[in-house]
């Protein structure tokens, strides 16, 4: 699980043109000791020794690769591959960040810990490192966002999580991210700010860039250990982008296509398309592409996954974008929802609806490379959050 340390942001903290920070001055110095523990952490090989040992005794790291093979028949074109994040503890990648951001918070001696949440997966993962090590653990949570992962709600109270409802705005993961960083502002001193995305003020992108980095690394060399090569496609979900970019952080020098898949909503007006279809301007305290008017008011946005329902997305996404390296398309909530039950069947997984609009796309991307191609697609996580509202949706 080690720190990676290549394709650093800039030192104002910029992926190009995006990035950067723009805050208040009273979290200025928290942002500069922040970035100081981190680059102190990764320098110290007793931070890879512990971080190593969780990620393989409480995590349950490596994840496999799995070759989905009813479903790459089915879609009759190229090998579909999985990278198995779902079955890390927890249920998905977000345990990967908190565990490093945990033990970079022990390092400031600050042992209270908000989060915001969208899906619920980083607040359990937050609420699950939080009782391991101790902490204190306030999550915020959009009140819509409450209502359709109501599972993960009740798992981070058993966890011992204070869950705190947002009912501004739409009451998603935009409002649940601008509760916490009001707390974190008002309580800097003794509160580190778990961010559950590449995404915000800099050095938030890169750290949680490079702690999820791992899954990248791990797929790279398990699919050259079991198809002798490289995958001619990666391809994973982008909300605010860390599952994503911790995969394709691996293989950004290769000549491999890589394919972000945004929310497409409704396929028309109601969207989470921040890259397609977003205006570059600050969110979060980033420069980044963002859903917003031409006021530059951020816009609602809309998904059927509460973790793909953000208007903004991560800087280094937006260099990405901006510089031709990756592509980033956009999968409908009815796509989605048809990639989730394929694999149900096929496969006998059960994909979060996040994840399940990567692997809508990358059904058309194995039909686009053909027999003979090999398409890896990060599944983020599992789909034990989303059963209760595709359910309710499909009047099961």
């Amino acid at each position: 699980m080690s720190v990676t340390g290549t394709h650093r942001p800039d030192a104002l903290g910029r992926f190009g043109q995006f990035g950067g920070r723009f805050v208040p001055e009273t979290v200025m110095a928290a942002l500069d000791e922040l970035e100081a523990a981190m680059s102190d952490a990764f320098a110290d090989p007793a931070f890879h020794a512990q971080r190593d040992a969780l990620g393989r005794d409480f995590v349950g790291r490596p994840t496999p690769i799995y070759h989905a093979e009813r479903l790459s028949e089915v879609v009759g074109g190229a090998q579909i591959w999985l990278k198995r994040e779902d079955l890390n503890h927890t249920g998905a990648h977000k345990i990967n960040n908190a565990v490093g951001q945990a033990l970079i918070a022990l390092r400031l001696g600050k042992r209270r810990i908000v989060a915001e949440t969208g899906a619920g997966q980083h607040g359990v993962a937050t609420a699950t490192v939080c009782a391991r090590f101790g902490l204190d653990a306030v999550v915020y949570m959009g009140a819509e966002d409450i209502r359709r992962q109501r599972p993960n709600v009740v798992r981070m109270g058993m966890l011992g999580a204070e869950v705190v409802p947002v009912t501004a705005g739409a009451g998603t993961l935009k409002d649940a991210m601008n509760e916490a960083i009001r707390d974190w502002i008002a309580t800097v001193e003794t509160t580190h700010y778990m961010i559950g995305s590449a995404a915000g003020p800099h050095p938030y992108p890169y750290l949680v860039r490079e702690l999820q980095s791992l899954i990248g690394t791990e797929a790279r060399a398990q699919m050259l250990g079991a198809c002798r090569r490289l995958p001619d496609a990666v391809v994973a979900c982008v909300g605010g982008g860390s599952n994503a970019i911790g995969l394709f952080h691996a293989f950004r020098d290769d000549p491999c296509r890589i394919v972000g898949v945004e929310a497409a909503g409704d396929g028309a007006d109601l969207h989470a398309q921040s890259l397609a279809k977003g205006r570059v301007s600050i969110l979060h305290g980033s420069r980044s592409y963002v859903l917003a008017n031409e006021d530059g008011q951020v816009v609602e946005t809309h998904s059927i996954s509460a973790g793909l329902d953000y208007p903004g997305v991560g800087p280094e996404h937006a260099h990405l974008l901006a510089t031709g390296r990756a592509e980033y398309l956009g999968e409908s909530d009815a796509d989605a929802l048809a990639g989730f039950h394929r694999l149900c069947r096929l496969e006998g997984i059960i994909p979060a609806l996040e994840s399940s609009h990567a692997l809508a796309r990358a059904e058309r991307v194995a039909r686009e490379v053909g027999p003979g191609g090999i398409v890896l697609v990060g599944l983020s996580g599992r789909g034990d959050k989303d059963v209760d509202a595709i359910a309710a949706r499909e009047g099961i």
